[in-house]
């Protein structure tokens, strides 16, 4: 079975040959959807927004881009069941839209971070983390200015995916890059199919970037639709 993953391109999207070139690399099929053309979504088997800084940023991040027809269509795609998975600027697309709760802003330092990370994985029972294992430790890049996670009120923790954690998966202060709530990375909607993560998979996709680790969520995304 071809697998073929949606990649929305807004204004100043900036990573999305990067995702195209993971997924690729994955075992799908990608295809770059430009903002101006949503209709084609219809035609994908999942979506994979990606991260950059969709019309610069203006408002807030992702704030213009989760009010256009692209993003109403990904919306309506994913109430039918269809998998979404946000990464970095793609995840404050996700919480503006109102697909994920809670708000995304401005790092605690105030400053743009960018460099690698670990993580903990909380769950490995979604489409996007099946090939992990439950407590794994792994490693991606983050590079953002507004990627401080907020929950909204009555949170629930299960939502939880993805945690800032140290080389041996201890979740404390000093290994949150951004002051997210319970060191949150990433969280995935009550339905389970919508996932949104500040670090960057696509670019943990292979060794030559520095670590692969990431490439095992598009795997796991491929292998769900497979079944």
């Amino acid at each position: 079975m071809v697998v073929t993953i949606g990649i929305p391109v807004y204004p100043g999207t900036n990573c999305d040959v990067d995702v195209y070139k993971a997924v690729k690399l994955a075992g799908a099929s990608p295809k770059r959807i430009w903002y101006k053309d949503y209709k084609e979504m219809w035609k994908v088997d999942a979506i994979v927004i990606p991260g950059g800084f969709s019309y610069a940023d203006y408002i807030r991040a992702g704030a213009i881009a989760a009010r256009t027809k692209m993003t109403e269509t990904i919306k309506e795609l994913a109430e039918d069941g269809m998998p979404v998975l946000g990464i970095c600027n793609g995840f404050q697309v996700l919480v503006e839209s109102g697909m994920l709760p809670g708000a995304l802003t401005v790092n605690k330092s105030a400053r743009f971070i960018c460099r690698w990370v670990y993580l903990k994985v909380v769950r490995n029972d979604t489409p996007f983390t099946q090939l992990y294992d439950e407590g794994e430790v792994i490693r991606m890049p983050i590079a953002h200015m507004e990627g401080r996670y907020i929950p909204s009120s009555g949170f629930n923790k299960r939502l939880i995916v993805l945690q800032y954690a140290d080389s041996c998966g201890n979740v404390t202060e000093d290994a949150n890059p951004n002051g997210s709530y319970m060191n949150i990375a990433g969280i995935i909607s009550a339905r389970e199919n919508v996932l949104g993560l500040m670090p960057h998979p696509e670019r943990a996709s292979e060794d030559a970037l520095g670590g692969s680790d990431g490439l095992r969520m598009f795997k796991s995304l491929i292998e769900y639709l497979r079944r």
